[in-house]
């Protein structure tokens, strides 16, 4: 069964404007090693203007402002993003190799079945660098004014290059975060 229709238009490019509490609820999750992060689908900078106030070092880029993330060669420590819907699993392949050098870290913030795909078992599943999923128990409300509820469910994958463990699942509540191990 598919979720409800939202009754809104679909934004051009995938410009949804990520809400501050959506990347605070993912702060406590980045590694302390981690000092820089690179946000390639910045928009507006809403997750980079909150990373940046965390104390990270961002470099935050966009397709409108001509830099095509999916064609950089830069190696860097980690990547932290909102992707386009329709290149989310180009975005984490990508993510992936530009921070496999630097042993690094990639957070994508996906609706939360992204990992149910057969087609996108490589990255889950298969892939010992995938971390954690961390669910978010609140709704994104991308549109204002509100016409209707939000319908979707998004969550954070995490991908860790030094990750050794099996991956975690995790819960975001208001004024908590609750893990379990996945067997």
């Amino acid at each position: 069964m598919s979720q409800r229709n939202s009754g809104y238009a679909r934004k051009p490019r995938d410009q949804y404007l990520t809400p501050a509490w959506v990347t605070e609820a993912l702060l406590p999750h980045i590694p302390a090693r981690i000092r820089s992060v690179w946000e390639p689908a910045a928009g507006r900078g809403h997750i980079a203007s909150v990373l940046n106030a965390a104390g990270y070092k961002v470099k935050a880029t966009d397709l409108k402002t001509g830099n095509d993330f999916l064609r950089s060669r830069s190696h860097v420590e980690a990547v932290i993003t909102n992707p386009p819907y329709g290149l989310a699993t180009e975005f984490v392949c990508h993510a992936l190799g530009r921070t496999y050098r630097l042993g690094g870290f990639v957070a994508m913030l996906l609706n939360t079945d992204f990992d149910h795909a057969k087609r996108r078992q490589h990255l889950f599943g298969a892939c010992p660098q995938f971390d954690k999923k961390l669910v978010l128990t609140r709704r994104i409300v991308w549109f204002t004014p509100l016409i209707a509820s939000p319908s979707s469910n998004h969550a954070w994958f995490i991908w860790d290059w030094r990750n050794n463990a099996k991956p975690l699942l995790s819960y975001y509540y208001e004024d908590r975060t609750c893990s379990l191990t996945v067997p």
